[in-house]
């Protein structure tokens, strides 16, 4: 019997993620574990996993604890998405470093709020690590929480249990490149590495055609930019197109917030880069989404039984039922990516069959977009050693070298900008009391 353990149940992916699960073949006893401390949002999460099991037509068993001792035990499989305190601090992140100009669109990976986001999360996953450690170490581990490339370094470097982090990036862009370019996605072939959030297609073509000359004259129908306006810019220049929006991406390098003009040029409205569009938004999506649930728990509304593009169950039905699939996965970096630190974690191609989950060979990125992964790294290396070692002044020198906040604030700036974030989240930090 496959057991599968979900930490975090009560997230918006849990319901994709199961369906997805569903839908595989075989699978014919299973058990579909919750973890959540929110005993509500526990609940809301048990009512529609069970009702996903029942429409599906499954005989699975599901079982639901606020205490994970209680349900890891024999795991296979433990997907983590936790959120620590993120609805209580989630203002603080965005209206503090605005006083010093920086103006976030998302804030939860790089930045401010990327860096308390990570601050705040780590400490609670290592302790959920070590409790798998001991009731399930012979399990896999699939992480969803971001910030991913800080989550998973961190798990890399606590646990010799095998761990690999999803995201959607890849799957969802390389399918909107292929809408830009007006081809079927089965026809484009393309390649792709980097780190999460920061991939690059570094092949992108149609019946051997190179599509880079195609999408830069796409681009250059206003209504086209602007679905997309800071990765089709910043790709006229940088000469590959990037895996996350453009409302993400805009954050992690210096070019695009750091003056309104710039922001108002290339940073469109709502997730395509307006500031604030995170802090303001997210709360009210988290109750419309619970809402969403319970109504079709109740049979108001119908599930969507089609299968989404996220990974998990990928994995699951390659493993279980040795069926060998190809994701692109969050792996250490053990000279996958030769231009890029053998230290960190990066996103490849990953073969996955009964023996888990097997990064390949990318090579060499450009150097130029090496260099800009290299300083994500670098913030996400310092961020990690922070919380490891309980080092706060490291903490302090990782925001200093993120991109954004330094291409806006002067160093005094930034010292003064992570005391008042600090001050504001203490209690919700414990890696340096």
């Amino acid at each position: 019997m496959t057991k599968i353990t979900i930490i975090g149940a009560g997230s918006a992916f849990t319901q994709e993620i199961v369906v997805d699960i569903a839908n595989l073949p075989g699978l014919e006893e299973a058990t579909i574990g919750l973890v959540d401390i929110d005993e509500r949002r526990l609940s809301i999460a048990k009512q529609i996993v069970e009702k996903i099991i029942q429409v599906t037509n499954r005989k699975w068993k599901v079982i639901a604890s606020t205490e994970r001792k209680e349900i890891l035990p024999g795991s296979d499989f433990v997907i983590n998405q936790i959120e620590v305190a993120g609805l209580k601090t989630v203002k603080y992140e965005y209206e503090i470093p605005l006083k010093y100009g920086v103006k976030q669109c998302i804030g939860d990976t790089m930045g401010p709020g990327g860096l308390f986001k990570t601050l705040r999360t780590l400490p609670s996953w290592l302790a959920i690590v070590r409790d798998i450690e001991a009731y399930c170490p012979d399990c896999m581990i699939l992480n969803y929480t971001n910030p991913m490339s800080a989550v998973t370094l961190a798990t890399v470097r606590s646990t010799s249990i095998p761990v690999v982090g999803l995201c959607h990036s890849i799957q969802n862009t390389s399918r909107q490149l292929a809408k830009y370019l007006a081809v079927p996605y089965e026809e484009l072939s393309w390649e792709a590495g980097g780190i999460n959030h920061m991939s690059w297609f570094t092949k992108l073509e149609h019946q051997g055609q190179n599509m880079y000359p195609v999408l830069k004259e796409r681009m250059k129908d206003p209504q086209l930019l602007m679905k997309d306006p800071v990765r089709l810019d910043a790709m006229q220049y940088l000469g590959a197109f990037v895996s996350e929006s453009s409302g993400h991406f805009s954050e992690y390098i210096p070019y695009y917030r750091k003056r309104d003009d710039l922001i108002e040029r290339h940073c469109g409205k709502d997730y395509n880069g307006g500031t604030g569009f995170y802090a303001n938004n997210w709360p009210r999506w988290r109750q419309e989404n619970d809402e969403e649930i319970m109504r079709k728990v109740t049979g108001e509304q119908e599930i969507s039984l089609e299968s989404s593009h996220e990974y998990a169950a990928v994995i699951i039905d390659a493993v279980v039922n040795q069926t060998p699939k190809i994701i692109y996965g969050n792996v250490a970096n053990t000279g996958l990516i030769d231009n890029l630190p053998n230290n960190g974690v990066v996103e490849v191609a990953c073969l996955v069959d009964r023996n888990g989950v097997k990064p390949t060979h990318f090579g060499r990125l450009p150097e130029h977009l090496a260099a800009l992964c290299k300083s994500n790294m670098s913030f996400f290396d310092m961020t990690v050693q922070a919380v490891l070692e309980r080092d706060m002044e490291k903490a302090m020198h990782a925001l200093m070298i993120d991109p954004l906040t330094a291409a806006v604030c002067s160093l005094a700036e930034i010292k003064a900008m992570f005391e008042e974030l600090y001050t504001a989240e203490k209690e919700y930090i414990t890696c340096f009391g």
